[in-house]
């Protein structure tokens, strides 16, 4: 095989690009999440707040059917590829997600 080796510096810089990017990642977050609470803060001082309200039955719903889906896709996939063996939780773990919250959806009663 034709393999070629990188250089100090090279392995250095590929190794510090996740880092820097998760470090920029969680400043952003950071960043939006403080703003988002000063300016609900602001609407909650002139009264012109209003409460966002979360359905959390469709949220299950949807959530549940794309996890559905992406597990029974990967699970199909890693079946075929590696067989029964460990990688298979990979396709296997959000399917089990995906049914549970269907699952809720189902017995959930709104209150």
């Amino acid at each position: 095989m034709n393999e070629i080796a990188a250089t100090p510096a090279a392995q250095v810089i590929i190794s510090v690009i996740p880092i820097v990017g998760i470090v920029i990642g969680g400043t952003v977050i950071f960043f939006y999440l403080l703003w988002r609470h000063i300016q609900i803060k602001l609407l909650i001082k002139s009264g012109n707040y209003k409460p966002v309200h979360f359905d959390i039955k469709l949220f299950t719903l949807l959530t549940g059917i794309l996890l559905t889906g992406v597990g029974l896709v990967l699970t199909f996939l890693i079946l075929i590829i590696e067989g029964f063996n460990y990688p298979l939780l990979g396709g296997l773990i959000p399917l089990t997600i995906g049914i549970c919250l269907l699952i809720f959806y189902k017995v959930y009663k709104n209150s």
